[in-house]
């Protein structure tokens, strides 16, 4: 009897993994959703549109972008967390953001990054920029540094919002600089950098392609950038490493991910897909020209950054006691 109940298990479980295989070997048989946790035009969503070409091309199925904002970013990725693991539903995040908010305490999300999603490739990366008001009497980063200490908490710094990518990054710019610089919080990048534009502010730690419409106006200046290379955008602008803050490095890594249970043999189709379409010109031009690299990764890899990245923040959060 016992072994007749083994026999049945042991069937049950054999029925369950070949329907699963065989769903997964049909799939894509109908449109994919691909949630953008942001409106349409940002960074997330130019990243998400160019892949979502390529891989209807490669994948032939309709790659079908939703945008659906909110909660900076929280309210998406919590509709793809608790999708269907079938392989129809898609997130496409700034992993960054998804990172921060599931290290500080008071911003954790109703869903585990790290449990209830499955990172798939990356897609693209950004460095931020150091910008500061066309007039403050500096002109690199060991002036801005050094005119912070001669003045402390004198000078401020606006950011997208609290625990966003950027205010998270002026945090950590703060932390290994030892610069004072006080924070303003915006309800998003443009009304920040407007203020910076307007003098009302001094600095701000922004993405390129935000602040690409206002390079060459000469209203800011831009004294270097987060990532461990030039841009190939500002490729004149020294990096911070370069500026002589050896450890930092800050880059807005852009991927797609599924629910965690979405079946191996799918993620690792996309994968595939995604690493193809990086590689392509199109992909890679079109990026360059927003301030962006087209890059991809393994799935183990995706996970990897996502758990690097929310321990980073973690720490930066508990330095800075913003919880």
């Amino acid at each position: 009897m016992v072994l007749k109940k083994i026999l049945l298990i042991n069937l049950a479980v054999f029925l369950v993994t070949l329907t699963g295989n065989v769903i997964a070997q049909s799939w894509p048989s109908k449109p994919v959703r691909v949630i953008v946790p942001y409106p349409p035009g940002g960074a997330t969503d130019i990243t998400a549109r160019i892949y979502a070409n390529q891989l209807q091309q490669s994948l032939g199925q309709s790659f079908v972008i939703d945008n659906k904002a909110g909660a900076g970013g929280e309210i998406g990725a919590d509709a793809a967390a608790k999708s269907a693991s079938d392989g129809y539903t898609l997130l496409l995040g700034a992993i960054g953001s998804l990172a921060i908010h599931a290290a500080v305490p008071s911003q954790k999300p109703p869903y585990d990054l790290q449990k209830d999603l499955r990172g798939i490739s990356l897609g693209s990366s950004v460095p931020l920029a150091i910008a500061v008001r066309e007039n403050l009497p500096v002109s690199n980063i060991k002036e801005l540094i050094a005119l912070s200490k001669a003045k402390p908490d004198s000078l401020t710094y606006g950011s997208a919002g609290n625990g966003s990518t950027q205010h998270m990054t002026g945090e950590y710019f703060k932390q290994l600089s030892g610069a004072s610089l006080v924070h303003v919080p915006y309800k998003g990048s443009g009304p920040a950098i407007n203020d910076l534009l307007g003098g009302q502010i001094d600095v701000v730690f922004e993405t390129l392609p935000a602040l690409s419409a206002q390079i060459s106006s000469g209203k800011l200046k831009i004294l270097a950038v987060t990532s461990a290379n030039r841009s190939t955008l500002l490729p004149e602008i020294p990096t911070l490493k370069e500026a002589g803050i050896n450890k930092f490095e800050v880059v807005t890594y852009y991927g797609l991910l599924a629910p965690a249970d979405t079946p191996k043999i799918i993620i690792d189709r996309i994968s595939k897909a995604m690493q193809d379409a990086s590689k392509k010109p199109e992909t890679q031009d079109f990026l360059k020209k927003q301030g962006a690299e087209a890059i991809s990764s393994s799935p183990e890899k995706t996970d990897l950054i996502i758990k690097e990245e929310t321990e980073k923040w973690a720490r930066v959060a508990k330095l800075a006691k913003y919880d």
